[in-house]
């Protein structure tokens, strides 16, 4: 019996309620696959970031994010969501960015409760000197292995995941 696909209700649940819409073959394969690479993946490329550039892949994404912005800054809670991550973690990374001197905060000007993280100069030398391995690693872990039009649907395919996901 697989639990996923064809497994029966538990037996305290009342009868009255719907049963559950298990996976089909196909959806099952395609969600343990997708599982899996969710774990192995940000472990790999973590790896490489932490023994390449000496930052963690999370510490990365921040810069990332931070230097695609105008002016290279962001209000904390459009970085968190950005980034992938709670505010609360956000916070803690940042905290060590700013003692790396890679981050600045400041209160934002619009709204003195909230806070803008600002990408310094340095900060930006050091995602310039980990870009190039990083996205080597990318590149060897994911398209090289795809098509033009496998990454086309990849594109695609999480464009209709994220917003579940991102949702504030």
């Amino acid at each position: 019996m697989n639990p996923v696909t064809d497994a029966g209700p538990p037996t305290d649940t009342p009868s009255t309620a719907s049963p559950p819409q298990w996976l089909t073959d196909t959806e099952r394969d395609a969600w343990m696959n997708l599982a899996q690479l969710l774990m192995l993946l940000p472990t790999a490329l973590d790896q490489q970031l932490r023994e390449d550039a000496g930052l963690p892949h999370a510490y990365y994404q921040i810069l990332v994010a931070l230097s695609s912005q105008p002016q290279r800054a962001i209000r904390m809670s459009q970085l968190a969501r950005l980034s992938g991550t709670t505010p609360t973690r956000l916070s803690h990374a940042v905290a060590s960015l700013e003692q790396r001197g890679w981050v600045t905060r400041q209160p934002c000007p619009e709204d003195k409760r909230g806070q803008v993280a600002h990408l310094t100069d340095a900060g930006m030398a050091v995602l310039r000197a980990a870009a190039p391995g990083h996205v080597a690693e990318v590149r060897h872990l994911v398209f090289d292995h795809l098509t033009d039009d496998d990454v086309t649907r990849l594109r695609d395919i999480t464009a209709k995941l994220l917003p579940t996901l991102t949702r504030p």
